[in-house]
């Protein structure tokens, strides 16, 4: 389903404060313009059978949230190559595609969109999203007065009102309150029974246990041990 080939993603970084894209030109202009290379993946390379939940686990900057965004088509990678087959709904960063001065109802329209869902879609699944966002009255609101939990309610609940073959997750079922943690969790359980494929990173590693048949473990941006669950859980804990 996935099949990820010697993939290696290097960023530049300046070291000098320009703040502006003029001091930008006029510096690269003058051949001043310093920056180091980082490497946040070196040489990664594996597979995603259909159907399969692979958990992705590590420290902080390990590269987990940016082979996402290669997997994705959100970023190229600068070596190396990424075949998917099959329609891809990223969980990544639930509300980046939100508008502050609309409406929660707006705003399912306008994210649903952007993920590629039709008006007359979204029309026949607006009551579902809305109760199970539990936002009710609320969803009239502009959501610049919506608490951080309230919007990631409501991204939750546009982002899986459908079954897609493939489910990229980045630390997202820590939404809401506990209870609608357990009614989130529910729902990634009933997705991934129903034969999505599915990409899950979390620093949970009592979720990755739970949910996934296979488990990636990147450190520095390589590949340092890819297996059975329980074999890599074990592994990185010690």
């Amino acid at each position: 389903m996935i099949e990820v080939k010697n993939v290696s993603m290097c960023f530049h970084m300046s070291p000098d404060r320009i703040q502006s894209l003029k001091e930008y030109l006029v510096t690269l202009a003058k051949r001043k313009l310093k920056y180091k290379e980082f490497w946040a993946l070196e040489n990664v390379s594996f597979s995603v059978r259909p159907g399969e939940v692979l958990g992705i686990i590590g420290r902080n900057g390990a590269g987990k949230s940016t082979v996402l965004k290669v997997i994705s088509g959100i970023l190229k990678p600068t070596e190396g190559s990424v075949s998917v087959r099959g329609n891809i709904v990223p969980m990544l960063e639930l509300g980046s595609g939100f508008d502050f001065d609309l409406t929660g109802r707006e705003n399912v329209y306008l994210n649903g969109a952007i993920l590629g869902y039709s008006q007359r879609f979204l029309d026949e699944k607006y009551d579902e999203i809305v109760d199970f966002s539990e936002l009710g009255e609320f969803i009239g609101m502009p959501i610049r007065n919506y608490s951080s939990g309230m919007m990631m309610r409501l991204a939750f609940s546009i982002a899986t009102v459908v079954n897609p073959e493939i489910l990229i997750v980045d630390e997202i079922l820590a939404v809401g309150d506990e209870a609608f943690q357990r009614k989130s969790r529910k729902r990634m359980l009933e997705l991934m029974s129903g034969g999505t494929t599915v990409l899950f990173v979390s620093h949970d590693l009592e979720q990755i246990r739970q949910m996934c048949d296979r488990v990636l473990w990147l450190d520095h941006g390589q590949v340092k041990m890819i297996g059975e669950t329980k074999e890599v859980c074990d592994a990185y804990q010690i």
